[in-house]
Order: C-alpha cells, then sequence, then structure tokens
C-alpha cells in the first residue's frame, strides 16, 4: 500500500484544515520545504501536496514554495489545487511535480478533462472529494448533484495515474476514515484509488489495506503524532 504524507500550504505555510474549513486552520511549519525533508528523512518515498489558496482561487498561488519543495527533496510529489488549465499542468510538470490532481474542472469540463489525460497519460490524477457521496467542489465550498461514484465511471477508461478520493466529513477530524465509501469506490473502479480523509491510527491504514485500497494519504495524524511515520513505512510498502 502507497503511503502519501500530507502536506497543505497555505499563505507559503504547512497547515492543517478541519473538513475543509478554511476559518479552522492549524499551522504546523513556516516552511513546507523543511517539512518535506522531515517526511523524507521519515522514510516516505511520495508526498502529496495541495495548494490551498489554488483550490480557493482557481490558480496557483503557491509556487514558490512549492517550486523550493520540489527542490528540496529527491521523491516524487503529487499536487492539487487551483489545476484549471494546460498552462497550469505544463507548468508544474516542467517544475518537477510528478503528477497532478484535477478535481473541480474534470466535473465541471469533462471534455477538456479527457483530452488532458490523453495529452499526459498517467500525469493526471483524478481527484473526487465528496460529502454524502456528492461531490465537492472549488476547494469544497461547494457540492455538486454528481455521486462520486457516477464521476469515478466517467473517467475509469482514461490513461490516470489514480482516483485520489477524499471524504470531506472525516477529513482532519481525527476519527478515522470512511472506509465503507472507500471500498465501495474501489470496488466499483479499476482505477487505483488512493483513500484520504481522516485516517488516524495504524489500524486505520491496516483496515484500508485490507480492503485493498491502493493507498491512503495521511495528513494530521502525522502532525499529531498518532501515527509514526518512520513505523508506517516497514510495514507497509507499495504492492
Amino acid at each position: 500500500m502507497e503511503i502519501w504524507p500530507a502536506i497543505d500550504i497555505r499563505q507559503g505555510k504547512c497547515v492543517r484544515l478541519r473538513q475543509g474549513d478554511y476559518s479552522q486552520e492549524t499551522v504546523f511549519s513556516e516552511s513546507p520545504a523543511e517539512t518535506a525533508q522531515y517526511w523524507a528523512s521519515q522514510g516516505a518515498k511520495r508526498l502529496h501536496l495541495v495548494d490551498l489558496d489554488g483550490a480557493k482561487d482557481g490558480k496557483p498561488t503557491n509556487l514558490e514554495s512549492i517550486r523550493k519543495l520540489v527542490r528540496t527533496v529527491d521523491v516524487p510529489c503529487e499536487l492539487g489545487g487551483g489545476i484549471r488549465d494546460e498552462q497550469t499542468i505544463q507548468l508544474f510538470l516542467n517544475e518537477g511535480i510528478a503528477r497532478l490532481v484535477v478535481g473541480t474542472l474534470a466535473l465541471k469540463q469533462p471534455d477538456w478533462f479527457r483530452k488532458m489525460c490523453d495529452k499526459y497519460p498517467e500525469k493526471l490524477v483524478l481527484g473526487i472529494d465528496a460529502k454524502g457521496g456528492r461531490v465537492a467542489t472549488d476547494g469544497w465550498l461547494e457540492t455538486s448533484e454528481t455521486s462520486a461514484a457516477e464521476l469515478a465511471k466517467q473517467f475509469e477508461e482514461l490513461p490516470i495515474a489514480a482516483i485520489v478520493y477524499t471524504d470531506v466529513a472525516t477529513d482532519g477530524m481525527m476519527q478515522g476514515p470512511n472506509l465503507a465509501e472507500m471500498q465501495t469506490m474501489q470496488q466499483h473502479v479499476r482505477v487505483p484509488v488512493i483513500a484520504s480523509g481522516g485516517v488516524t491510527t495504524f489500524d486505520d491504514i491496516q483496515r484500508l489495506d485490507d480492503a485493498k485500497l491502493a493507498g491512503c494519504i495521511i495528513g494530521r495524524a502525522l502532525y499529531e503524532k498518532t501515527i509514526l511515520l518512520s513505523e508506517v513505512m516497514k510495514c507497509f510498502e507499495p504492492r
């Protein structure tokens, strides 16, 4: 199982939100690059980055922080938040980001997303953020009428690298992941599904692994040390 430590960036700092609420922010580090170095030293083989300002603004906002981070560590990084046009895709791929998470525009402009997936095979990840099984967009500020499973099925034939499936209700709450939703998603699509939201304990990771999820993103639990990355990496390796 792939383990993805999360680094969420807002105003150049490493932060965590609760349920995607920008008013419920905890700053964990002034330097995302130093945070990335630390996770790499603990055995991280990949990192999940989010430009929170970009997700809200619809455009890259923390470019300098992201650029410095990517140049600091020698592990693949994926990035989500504000990926809304091909120019931004090219920008971040040229900066050394391994793959990009596209969420809002995949829902709003599916033909564009299909075209980008064909043009950049295995470089794009479908980001599905859901509230009550419905897709949330625009930095989780809006909820659509489209179901998460419905959106995933639309795109599973494309050459996407993975689906990152985030349950907004559990994200940052330290109460465990929505295992049933995650398992259902993985069973309904052939694409690898990365679970995000609520992973709090070692047992949470074990349950996701037992449910055949391809990986999981871990955020607040690492920062608050309810999960120790060095211990997790000894037990879970990519299949």
